[in-house]
Order: structure tokens, then C-alpha cells, then sequence
């Protein structure tokens, strides 16, 4: 099991793509805050910067479809581990063509594509936590148990378990991951009850970091030559009690992303790319 834990955070690209004018007003949400369409795009070129210049991935920058209000989230399109991609179902039948240009770019990284074609089957990325040694799946508004079942198939090197998200878009729209073994989760009854939910279904003891707001638990780890323990995470002008929390961990290079707009459309730091570990070709 060591050996599955060894390259946990360690990724070479991401995945990320535009943001289309239609985002604004036509986005799926569940707040009905007025979006601020530049405030979203400065935000996000700020996001796919600290990616590219900050951390050094290679960043692939698919273009915003406007037809596709929704498709700077691409995390939902696709669950990549190792060298397999699997392309998903999105639970919302507005969002399943982002799908495509996914596909396209992760077969361009030569990655082995498996695609979830069962029409009872849905699946947002949103909703697949990858601790390095298993996977939980959250089963949601937008994720269902056939979803789930597909995952475990084409990731079979690893324990696939279910939760109930009953509160919240996703399950990552509370929890992720903070390190190898840390759950970083919100503080909300519903987060508390859905970590309990995984521990108990895990032979393995994680460690918690408990945070006082849920969509501030969701954070992007990476571990990454040079640079060490890599957090990507809300700003003080969002969330300052959580970032006092973030600020405990004094081994990571903490880096906060300022997410004030895609919030409001239920989009979180996760959302916006799919990271990749290449093997260098020897």
C-alpha cells in the first residue's frame, strides 16, 4: 500500500478551460448572487497562472463553449488516476456534452480512456475524493450508485466506497484532501456526519482538519519536486477564520486562490482543473 501512497500529489499537468460569457446567466446554481463575468475571468487566469507560472504543471487551456455555460468546471468531466481516464455521465443533462473536448485532450496526453456510456449511470468528478489509497464516491443530486459502480471498474487497484451527500452539490463541496492521509472538512453537521461515514468504511485512520466553513474544506494538494507540500486554497477575504485554520500547517507552501465569483455558480477550487501525473517517457 506504501507503494500506491508514494506519488500522491504528484501531477505534471492540468486540465482547464475558458469561461464562456453565458456562465453569468446561465449557469447552473443554487444562490441566485448576481455573477461578475470579468471579476470570474480575472479570477480564473489568476488560477491558471499560479498553476503554470507559481507550480510549473503543464497547463492544457481547452476553449469556453458557450453553449456550455457550465464548462470551466471540467473536474466533473473526467476522473483521471495514474494513466487512466475516465470520462463521465454529468448528473445534469445541460452540462453532458462538455464531455467531448475533454475526451479529445485527455487522449492527446496518450492516457488510457475508459467512458461511461450506461444511460442509468451519472457522475460528477465533483463527487469522487481520491485519498491515494482509495476512492470515496459521493452519491448526490448528481452522482447515483450505477455512476459509482462504473468508477470502481475502471479504477479496480482500488477500494471504491459510497456516501450520501444530503446537503451541498457535492461531496468535495465540504471535504479534500490536504496530504497524504489528511481529510481537510467543513464543520457542518452534514460534513461531520459524511467523514464519520468514510471512516468508518476505511481500513485505514486518516487525519482531520476540521475547518469552521464547509466550501472552504475544498482545497487542491499537491506534492511536487522542489517545492514539497502544496495547498491551493480560499482567501482570508472569503473565509478568514478557515485560512487561520490553513495556517497551522507548517509544512505546506500555502497559496490562496481567491474564488469570490464561481462561487456563487457552486463552482469550488477543485472544480476548475483535472490534474494529471505524466511519466517522463524514458
Amino acid at each position: 500500500m506504501a507503494g500506491l501512497m508514494a506519488g500522491f500529489g504528484h501531477y505534471t499537468h492540468a486540465v482547464v478551460r475558458g469561461i464562456p460569457a453565458s456562465l453569468a446567466k446561465e449557469a447552473l446554481r443554487t444562490s441566485q448572487a448576481e455573477v461578475d463575468l470579468t471579476g470570474a475571468r480575472t479570477e480564473h487566469d489568476a488560477y491558471v497562472e499560479v498553476l503554470r507560472t507559481k507550480l510549473g504543471l503543464e497547463v492544457v487551456e481547452l476553449p469556453a463553449d458557450e453553449s456550455l455555460p457550465d464548462c470551466v468546471f471540467v473536474e466533473d468531466a473526467a476522473v483521471v488516476c495514474g494513466e487512466t481516464a475516465l470520462i463521465t455521465r454529468p448528473g445534469a443533462e445541460s452540462r453532458r456534452r462538455e464531455t467531448e473536448v475533454m475526451k479529445e485532450a485527455l487522449k492527446d496526453l496518450n492516457l488510457n480512456i475508459v467512458e461511461m456510456t450506461d444511460e442509468n449511470a451519472t457522475l460528477d468528478g465533483g463527487d469522487v475524493l481520491f485519498t491515494g489509497r482509495e476512492f470515496f464516491v459521493g452519491l448526490s443530486k448528481r452522482t447515483n450508485q450505477r455512476g459509482a459502480e462504473i468508477l470502481a471498474d475502471a479504477f479496480k487497484d482500488y477500494a471504491v466506497s459510497t456516501v450520501p451527500v444530503l446537503e451541498g452539490l457535492h461531496l468535495k463541496s465540504f471535504c479534500s484532501m490536504g496530504g497524504p492521509g489528511l481529510i481537510i472538512i467543513g464543520s457542518s453537521e452534514p460534513a461531520q456526519k459524511a467523514l464519520k461515514i468514510m471512516q468508518q468504511m476505511s481500513d485505514h485512520r486518516y487525519d482531520k482538519l476540521t475547518v469552521p466553513d464547509d466550501i472552504a474544506a475544498n482545497c487542491i494538494y499537491m506534492n511536487l519536486p522542489d517545492k514539497g507540500h502544496v495547498l491551493l486554497h480560499c482567501t482570508a477575504e472569503e473565509f478568514p477564520e478557515s485560512v487561520k485554520v490553513f495556517e497551522k500547517l507548517k509544512d505546506h507552501m500555502l497559496i490562496p486562490v481567491s474564488n469570490l465569483e464561481k462561487v456563487k455558480v457552486d463552482g469550488a477550487l477543485t472544480c476548475c482543473s483535472v490534474l494529471i501525473n505524466k511519466k517522463a517517457n524514458i
